[in-house]
């Protein structure tokens, strides 16, 4: 009888701790802290009790080894130890780093005793997670910090008692003076811990990123804007489909040691297909800059012979990231980096997928309310995966997004209800077709490709080309949710038709010849964008 206890790590709130601020510096910190403390700082505690976590090639059950990580990425860890003893010594030193230099943090621990001879770790760490983690995080009290005395005043980000103040923390890499702000030891820690986030980022892009020519930025301000052109910010979400269910199959009925190999193998190649992707689309940033190509009017941000890349991971290493880019360029760079992350081989052996939601806002509006709506757009997406399910078991990637020409009032579905929502024979008619997927689909219209094709055609078509108010025209009579309406239209203005979509069971030229089909307008989403990013109708 060999008795062993396992030990999941994961977190709590992490959207919250990490956009909680609307200084992109801050949030850079945050998201290396929570990395930290579920990966790094985990190793590193493990080395402390003189545990050697690269002994990859020694067993715990068959070694002197008292313990072994199985894996650390994606925001959770799981490590096995031979004794509750060891584990809980093991948690609390890292909790009480996690307290003393990432503030904020809110971490989650699970122990679960087995015998490694005669019970199924599948079976003990998935009853960890579902019973003891997920119960922690419903019935977790938040905790509620002394806010200060009278004399105390508040940090601008957090507004907990300030302790500090901005000055000595916030130019790093930075030749611009930044107007000093209070600071709680929250948000000092933050951006205390900016300079190796960055470091961390640059090795990860080393290959790729010539860090003598192009810096990633540390505010929104440096994402590209063109004064008098642009001033937006885009923030992507994306996440991949099914990937829980993806780690207990692959993990499902494995023995012991085969089940730790297994989970450590597949956490890794997924933690590698999230940086391979991103890494892809920096290639693809950077290649346009050289040659002058500006797809989709690519920014370049030129600050005393500094090139910022109008681009930056936040949340990365894994199938769930984030990251921010120049505004225009935000849905292009989410559908890039969808189609990379496609490609990417994982150990189960099969296809990659994910959604992604965008969301589209003035490079100054709150931080944390863009990254709110943007993962809602991503759900969005999830959801209109899931409804499809029946025709495609095995999922497919789809892209959603928001354009806010000013601000953010009410959720996705409230804005989408109040703003882009008409009556199209007495029932309720979509302005937007969006969520789109990804790849062609001989059964589905609502593509990337088709999407992009409808509005390539409205720039470059010949019936189109420069003709901007017929463009606002056919935009005001797809509001008005009548298919009749937009064929009086093409009456008017001689048009035979619509622009196509992609060839799709016959649907395209139904669509082309009155806008609407099952209640969903084909097109407005085409001019939208093209108002919103060549200035249409400003």
């Amino acid at each position: 009888m060999t008795q062993f206890t396992i030990t999941v790590v994961d977190t709590t709130g992490k959207q919250n701790y990490i956009f909680s601020s609307n200084r992109l510096r801050e949030n850079i910190g945050a998201s290396f802290l929570l990395s930290q403390s579920t990966k790094e700082w985990v190793e590193e505690t493990l080395v402390k009790l003189n545990f050697p976590i690269k002994c990859q090639d020694k067993a715990i059950e068959t070694s002197e080894l008292n313990g072994e990580l199985i894996y650390a990425a994606g925001g959770n860890a799981l490590v096995l130890f031979k004794s509750r003893e060891i584990a809980v010594r093991f948690t609390q030193i890292l909790s009480r780093r996690v307290l003393e230099e990432a503030q904020g943090v809110n971490l989650l621990v699970a122990h679960a005793d087995f015998d490694w001879e005669s019970q199924n770790l599948y079976s003990i760490v998935e009853s960890l997670k579902k019973n003891d983690i997920e119960r922690q995080k419903y019935e977790r009290i938040p905790s509620v910090p002394l806010l200060g005395l009278g004399v105390t005043a508040s940090c601008n980000s957090t507004q907990l008692p300030a302790v500090d103040t901005s000055n000595d923390y916030v130019n790093y890499g930075d030749e611009e003076e930044t107007d000093s702000y209070l600071i709680s030891t929250e948000t000092k820690q933050k951006l205390q811990a900016v300079r190796k986030a960055n470091q961390k980022l640059q090795n990860f892009f080393a290959e790729v990123v010539d860090q003598k020519i192009y810096q990633f930025p540390y505010r929104t301000d440096h994402l590209g804007r063109s004064e008098g052109e642009s001033s937006y910010a885009a923030i992507v979400h994306a996440d991949g489909n099914g990937m829980g269910d993806r780690f207990k199959k692959y993990g499902e009925g494995r023995k012991n040691r085969d089940y730790i190999n297994a989970m450590r193998k597949f956490s890794t190649s997924v933690e590698q297909a999230g940086i391979n992707a991103l890494k892809e689309v920096a290639q693809a940033i950077i290649k346009s800059i050289q040659q002058g190509k500006v797809v989709g009017k690519l920014g370049e941000f030129n600050l005393n012979a500094k090139y910022y890349l109008p681009f930056r991971p936040l949340v990365y290493g894994g199938d769930d990231i984030t990251f921010v880019c120049e505004g225009r360029l935000g849905i292009e760079l989410a559908a890039l980096f969808l189609r990379a992350f496609e490609k990417q081989p994982v150990a189960d052996g099969k296809d990659l997928t994910a959604c992604a939601g965008v969301c589209v806002v003035k490079t100054h509006y709150p931080f944390a309310r863009g990254y709110q709506i943007s993962e809602e757009l991503c759900k969005e997406a999830k959801k209109y995966v899931k409804e499809n399910k029946e025709f495609e078991p095995n999922g497919f990637s789809a892209i959603d997004w928001h354009l806010a020409a000013s601000g953010l009032l009410g959720s996705i579905s409230e804005i989408r209800k109040r703003e882009y929502q008409v009556e199209i024979n007495n029932k309720p008619g979509d302005l937007v077709m969006r969520p789109l997927r990804l790849q062609n689909n001989n059964r589905e219209w609502r593509t990337w490709e088709g999407f992009t094709q409808v509005m390539k055609e409205f720039k470059e078509g010949k019936d189109w080309k420069e003709r901007h108010n017929k463009v606002m025209a056919l935009r005001e009579v797809l509001r008005k949710g009548s298919i009749e309406a937009t064929q009086d239209f093409l009456r008017v203005y001689k048009l035979p038709q619509l622009p196509l979509f992609p060839e799709s069971s016959g649907q395209s030229e139904q669509l082309a010849r009155g806008g609407w089909l099952n209640s969903k307008c084909g097109y407005f989403d085409a001019i939208e964008a093209m108002e919103f990013y060549i200035g249409l109708g400003d």
